[in-house]
């Protein structure tokens, strides 16, 4: 739709991924690369905004708003790198580094899509296109970049997350909720067990009914939700009966069921107390026929739309329509072996570029 990316588009998304990969970006240490991305959008031309260490952009400014996002931090090194992981190494068409695939590679390619449709005098109609490039996505609690910054942008009526998914379009992620379950006993002179109840058992008569619990309503992209036993914690001595039992569940959600529903559905199972340890990370979805859905299978015909099973910033935009997309496999991140094909890249800028123009040709309606 909007032609060929040119060649020196290509050479500057390479460069510019080989710059990032430079910056050893852990998380909460991403002031470095917020000041590179920072002087590099404003030295193109383009408004930029900062608050902490989160930088966005945007070309436009009408009302009807796109949100491309992405995340500058990274995961620790690994000690299986073949190549320092903080000096990429081009290779048979690869480029190795920490974060070349989670998730630098969106940023470059998603900074490069916009830079290039700025310089050829491109404009949305009637709307804003905004490149919000964040920190701490990677921690999984307490600061995250993204919901820092959310309250301080625009209105927004669409977005894509730039997580790696071979640039197909993930429509349906699943969410996380953690459960601490307490069982309650009695405790006695384990040479008198009779005088005593056992939270143990209690526990272990929970486990077993839990082993057997099966949901009953699925996603039509994520399939059921998961539910396990992760860790679990009772007794004081080897001659008491123990009062006290707690167990973790980790259970993996879906839109099908409300993170509330799961709860109340489990407390009718059990026996012991439900403690809600944490349900921040809820699960997320955006039906096919949606305009930014359509635009994605546009932009790349080959794709086919999907559900992932890892968390991203997509839970601070459950508010509106939103896909997950970009380039590298998603099996590959936090690797000690982490890559990136050149051509896959060059490639994202293309259909990062496409996405954009097509959801503005398309109709708010979807149609």
């Amino acid at each position: 739709m909007s032609g060929s990316v040119t060649p020196a588009s290509n050479a500057k998304v390479v460069e510019l991924l080989k710059a990032l990969v430079r910056f050893p970006s852990l998380s909460h240490q991403e002031a470095d690369i917020a000041d590179f991305i920072e002087h590099y959008v404003r030295r193109a031309g383009l408004p930029v905004q900062r608050l902490d260490n989160n930088v966005y952009f945007w070309l436009g400014e009408g009302e009807d708003r796109l949100l491309l996002n992405s995340h500058l931090d990274v995961v620790p090194p690994s000690a299986d790198h073949p190549f320092d992981p903080f000096e990429p190494v081009e290779l048979d068409g690869k480029l190795y580094g920490r974060g070349t695939v989670d998730a630098k590679a969106s940023v470059a390619a998603m900074t490069t899509a916009l830079l290039s449709l700025a310089r050829e005098g491109w404009r949305p109609p009637q709307g804003q296109v905004i490149v919000a490039l964040t920190a701490c996505e990677e921690t999984g609690g307490g600061y995250n970049g993204l919901e820092a910054l959310r309250p301080h942008l625009p209105p927004l009526q669409a977005a894509v997350v730039g997580e790696p998914t071979r640039l197909e379009p993930c429509v349906a992620q699943k969410g996380l909720l953690i459960l601490k379950l307490h069982a309650r006993g009695r405790t006695a002179h384990a040479a008198r067990p009779h005088l005593g109840d056992n939270a143990i058992l209690r526990a272990t008569r929970d486990i077993q009914r839990l082993s057997q619990f099966r949901f009953e309503k699925a996603d039509p992209f994520l399939g059921m939700p998961t539910l396990t036993v992760t860790t679990i914690q009772g007794g004081t001595a080897h001659n008491v009966v123990p009062e006290r039992c707690s167990f973790t569940l980790d259970i993996r959600t879906t839109p099908a069921y409300t993170h509330a529903e799961i709860v109340q559905l489990l407390s009718s199972v059990v026996e012991s107390e439900i403690e809600v340890h944490s349900d921040r990370f809820i699960p997320v979805s955006t039906p096919v026929s949606a305009r930014i859905v359509q635009a994605c299978l546009r932009a790349n015909p080959t794709g086919r739309p999907f559900g992932s099973p890892t968390a991203s910033d997509w839970i601070f935009l459950h508010d509106i329509p939103t896909v997950k997309l970009g380039p590298g496999p998603s099996e590959r991140s936090h690797t000690g072996g982490e890559h990136i094909e050149l051509e896959e890249l060059t490639r994202a800028v293309e259909v990062y570029r496409n996405i954009i123009r097509y959801y503005y040709a398309l109709k708010p309606n979807g149609c």
